[in-house]
């Protein structure tokens, strides 16, 4: 496998890709066109210029682009599924400038909701709950590996629930449909819906590896910082979790770029899991992720030049 660098999310019926700082977003409208936008996003990592470079920082930056940009574009899919009443409303130029002043500060709301839901959810429950076994376990660097493990059993227990709705598991499949085109390039084949089809729906450079990576890495700093204040050690967690972040992201960008058989060891937990936050596509799903791959990344240019010509036929 070669790295195209190329990389996506689900959002609703649809799929974004983003190459460098174009992205594209393709969606099957209720109709059953599909729909298809491209754009271009620095994000912060495109302002602070060279500091977006440096190893261990870039990842940080990184992260917070994905977040909204994925907020951004999947705000922009919901737009087709609006009620029909909504639809057809006439508004004038103020009452559309001002819809989006109001779904802007919607989405930035929230945003600030979810990751503080997150930070309390997979960062301090955990911690709170590994204190009732204080009593019986005396070790606190015991304590802190089963607080990781709690952890990362709330974070698999979280996707079992939320993947028992049939919105998500519709995402879960576009999700599918991105692995199974991105792998499909990486591999030397042409991007068709027979090749995708045939393609795996697990990928090693995936959002769900590197949150499994944020909470195994998390557990091997605690380990390593050690405080002796109950307020700050939740203080410690959280001030953590931009070094975590960064670290996560180069374990993460390694993971993509080698067939290392250490660095693959790593990710088979990651891409275990995955197995829960992808499913099979089908050919119409397919459809919307090529178009929106070819709408940001020229692949045949990438295979020319990274594959032979047999092989690539």
């Amino acid at each position: 496998m070669k790295s195209s660098n190329i990389g996506g999310q689900a959002v609703l019926e649809g799929i974004m890709m983003k190459h460098r700082e174009e992205y594209s977003v393709a969606v099957r409208k209720p109709d059953g066109q599909i729909e298809v936008t491209k754009d271009r996003y620095t994000g912060v990592a495109g302002r602070v210029g060279a500091l977006a470079r440096i190893p261990f920082v870039r990842g940080i930056f990184n992260f917070i682009d994905s977040l909204v940009l994925g907020m951004k574009t999947l705000t922009y899919s919901a737009s087709f599924y609006e009620d029909e009443e909504e639809k057809q409303k006439e508004r004038t130029r103020e009452e559309e400038e001002k819809k989006e002043r109001q779904e802007k500060w919607l989405m930035r709301g929230v945003m600030t909701i979810s990751i503080v839901l997150a930070v309390g959810i997979f960062m301090i429950l955990p911690y709170f709950l590994s204190g009732f076994l204080k009593p019986f376990v005396s070790s606190y660097h015991v304590r802190t590996v089963i607080e990781g493990f709690v952890r990362i059993g709330i974070f698999i227990i979280y996707i079992l629930l939320i993947s028992r709705t049939e919105d998500i598991q519709r995402t879960f499949m576009y999700h599918g449909a991105e692995h199974k085109c991105i792998n499909c390039i990486e591999h030397g084949l042409p991007l068709t819906v027979e090749n995708v089809r045939r393609s795996s729906r697990q990928h090693k450079r995936c959002g769900t590896s590197f949150l499994f990576f944020v909470l195994l890495i998390s557990i091997i700093l605690l380990l390593l910082v050690q405080v002796e204040s109950p307020v700050m050690r939740v203080v410690v967690r959280i001030a953590l979790l931009p070094v975590i972040a960064g670290i996560s992201y180069e374990v993460l960008k390694a993971a993509g770029n080698s067939d290392n058989p250490v660095i693959n060891l790593f990710s088979r937990p990651g891409l275990a899991i995955q197995k829960l936050t992808t499913k099979e596509p089908d050919d119409s799903m397919i459809e919307v992720a090529i178009q929106a791959v070819e709408a940001v990344f020229d692949w045949r240019k990438y295979e020319r030049e990274n594959f032979d010509a047999d092989e690539a036929a």
